[in-house]
């Protein structure tokens, strides 16, 4: 059993910047594809970013690309998004998802989900 628990969101203006942070429980945690995805209300879940397990590897959703950043820190058991240049349309909850093996960019191939964190950006 992997938990996952998010932390970094917050209130920020248009432009500005913030870092999630995701840690991860278990020993396994190299061994694990990480992605991040995001939910609007009234909305889908949708996918943001993903990296492989040796973080060689990385994916992110055409609206992210050149904003946001995915990384991971395997020795701490955490994987990261900085997400720069912050538009009203990031606005969302933002999940941790992880699944062992194959990277995904579909949310119902994760297995293991966090809690969430709320990320709002004011225009």
């Amino acid at each position: 059993q992997v938990q996952l628990v998010e932390s970094g969101g917050g209130l920020v203006q248009a432009g500005g910047s913030l870092r999630l942070s995701c840690r991860a429980s278990g020993s396994m945690f190299r061994f694990y594809a990480l992605g991040w995805f995001r939910q609007a209300p009234g909305k889908e879940r949708d996918f943001v970013a993903a990296i492989s397990g040796s973080g060689s590897s990385l994916y992110y959703a055409d609206s992210v690309k050149g904003r946001f950043s995915i990384s991971r820190d395997n020795a701490k058991n955490t994987v990261y998004l900085q997400m720069n240049s912050l538009k009203p349309e990031d606005t969302g909850v933002y999940y941790c998802a992880g699944q062992f093996g194959v990277t995904s960019t579909h949310a119902n191939e994760y297995r293991y989900w966090g809690q969430g964190t709320q990320v709002t950006v004011s225009s």
